[in-house]
């Protein structure tokens, strides 16, 4: 079927039960941002296969709403639909909550999986449409039932990741997560996160791809703990490990009939942004809410030193199989055939020669020529392109290992470059390694931050559409919060000043449509830098350890500032990555990383 027939069907499901809109968010049950491929409800329905949007469906009309990263993908994907796009951020484009109020009637109904919409989302819609007396409808999965051969929830089984790895054991983390609770004032904390789970009992799962997490809540309280889970996920051994942790085990469901249960005068703290809406409405009436951000996730944030000394061994590995395949491409092409979809394939299979070596961290952006202007653009069959030696290609990528997760962008010419190619790279760079060099005082935010990268495209009129860089978990999500680098304070919800062993990446890019994109992305550690009578000043240390591309610079663009950095960053992949390297890879590897002269 194609999408107009399956928003025909889900209409007939909303007629029958006098619904005047559905909406259906990207989200799985736990605000996750990969989802299982049972909860793709938003990609059957639309054929827009990007990691965040949101679709409206009404009687006779639907739209979709995403960010810059997905403009163009969306604009193609959805050709023909029949659905709208909406651009998020733009001009004279309307948030979802005023959509609704604006074209549901008074009275109206709107209907939701009420597990899948979040707190926050709902509560912002009835706030919006209470005017007009618009209410919710139930809450049921309709998509559920018209998604005939729907897959089914995943049941991986859970593995450790031990305290050599994560640097605290369960007991401490538990421990920490209390006394947060008794800071609150808290008598149950419950998580629906997966990730915030994972990290807290130091747990690690397969059933979301790329994000090494399993389905499941948790309920914490003073002295004990619930894990709902798929029971058939939980081997005998992890159970008897969790039980003398003081964690019992429950249905996965259970969740709601637990909240249910919590007797009069109880105050439960959970996260509106991650709490679907379901679970707060199952908090009984008696029993307080304490709507917070969850301080797990600061926690798991600043990474511990154990967690830090992992990643730097994890982008070792990482930059020594991404250096090989930069070197195998550039001598490759154009001697034999390359498309997007083989160079990927090839990328991944000189990660998977690695000690420890996981999965793909997200799916991996190998984007040629015009391809590269698509943020975000992943390679299918329908699309993928031969690779020629000439013009930019941009591969934006990652891998989870053992030793942490990693994310990386390096955008390289394969063969001649236009003046406009060479000059957009090197202005790229400017800001990437400006942002890389930043000292700063403990205080700053990432909207402080965010400036140093865009400085240089700024004074050239240019600028790209979306952030500059995204929290990174450890064996965790490729992105997490709470930390983000964006100039645009009316994008940011909560602001999060940057703390020592926070993990993010710096990723400025620009894109022109129908020619090309340049990205340039490295992981960057906080670390201390010194401590003095105007206070206490960061650094950032790149992760990262992948040469730039020399062939694609214009060093007359280079500020003596500008090479003294791009110098001194490649003498340190240099150092880090020859011991492992021989032959013709390292004799490229020293060629890649050879000093550049002032222009």
């Amino acid at each position: 079927m194609v999408p107009a027939e399956r928003l025909a069907l889900l209409r007939k499901e909303m007629e029958k039960r006098h619904i005047d809109a559905y909406v259906v968010v990207t989200d799985d049950f736990h605000a996750s941002e990969y989802v299982g491929a049972h909860f793709k409800s938003r990609e059957f329905l639309s054929g827009f296969t990007g990691s965040a949007g949101t679709l409206v469906v009404l009687p006779d009309a639907a739209a979709l709403w995403t960010d810059g990263r997905y403009f163009l993908q969306a604009a193609q994907q959805l050709d023909g639909s029949g659905i709208e796009l909406m651009r998020m951020g733009q001009p004279g484009v309307p948030e979802i909550p005023a959509f609704l109020r604006d074209n549901v009637p008074e009275n109206g109904r709107i209907g939701f999986d009420s597990r899948t919409v979040s707190n926050d989302f709902a509560r912002r819609i009835g706030e919006k449409t209470r005017e007009k007396h618009i209410r919710f409808a139930g809450g049921e999965d309709l998509v559920d039932l018209v998604w005939a051969d729907r897959p089914a929830l995943s049941c991986e089984r859970l593995w450790e990741l031990g305290a050599e790895y994560a640097g605290l054991t369960r007991a401490e983390k538990l421990k920490m997560a209390r006394e947060k609770m008794e800071e609150l004032g808290a008598d149950v904390f419950v998580i629906p996160a997966l990730d915030e789970i994972a990290w807290l009992l130091n747990l690690r799962g397969n059933d979301v791809l790329y994000t090494p997490v399993f389905l499941s809540y948790l309920l914490l309280t003073r002295e004990g703990a619930t894990l709902c889970v798929q029971e058939s996920a939980v081997s005998a051994e992890i159970e008897t490990e969790l039980k003398a942790a003081g964690v019992e085990l429950a249905p996965y469901d259970d969740i709601y009939r637990l909240v249910a249960a919590l007797p009069r005068g109880t105050r439960v703290l959970l996260d509106g942004e991650r709490a679907n809406y379901r679970i707060t409405q199952s908090v009984p009436e008696g029993a307080e809410t304490v709507d917070r951000t969850s301080p797990i996730q600061l926690m798991k944030a600043m990474k511990t030193p154990a967690e830090q000394e992992n990643e730097r061994l994890a982008h070792i590995k990482d930059g020594v199989a991404v250096t090989r395949f930069l070197c195998w491409l550039k001598h490759t092409v154009g001697s034999e055939p390359i498309t997007e979809l083989s160079a990927a394939k090839k990328l991944e299979s000189l990660r998977a020669e690695g000690k420890h070596y996981l999965e793909q961290s997200f799916d991996p952006i190998l984007a040629y020529g015009a391809h590269g202007a698509i943020v975000h653009y992943e390679p299918t069959e329908e699309t993928d392109i031969p690779l020629e030696p000439r013009g930019l290609c941009l591969a934006d990528t990652g891998a989870q290992y053992l030793e942490g997760t990693t994310d990386i962008t390096r955008t390289v010419a394969l063969g001649p470059l236009t003046d406009e190619e060479r000059r957009i790279y090197t202005l790229v760079l400017r800001g990437h390694l400006q942002l890389g060099a930043a000292r700063f005082l403990h205080g700053c935010t990432g909207e402080n931050l965010d400036m140093l990268a865009r400085a240089p495209l700024w004074e050239n009129g240019l600028d790209y559409n979306h952030g500059t860089g995204h929290g990174v978990g450890f064996v965790l999500g490729v992105h997490e919060g709470p930390e983000r680098v964006h100039w645009d304070v009316n994008r940011q919800k909560r602001h999060c000043v940057i703390e020592e062993g926070m993990i993010f990446s710096n990723e400025p890019g620009i894109y022109l449509a129908g020619k090309f994109g340049v990205r340039i992305e490295n992981l960057v550690v906080v670390r201390a830098a010194e401590e003095n009578e105007y206070g206490r000043f960061l650094a950032l240390e790149p992760l990262t350890l992948v040469p730039y591309d020399r062939d694609a610079i214009d060093p007359a663009l280079l500020s003596p500032r500008d090479v003294e950095l791009l110098n001194a960053y490649h003498a340190r992949v240099y150092a880090a990555l020859s011991p492992y390297l021989s032959g013709s890879e390292l004799a490229w590897l020293k060629e890649a990383t050879a000093p550049v002269q002032l222009g």
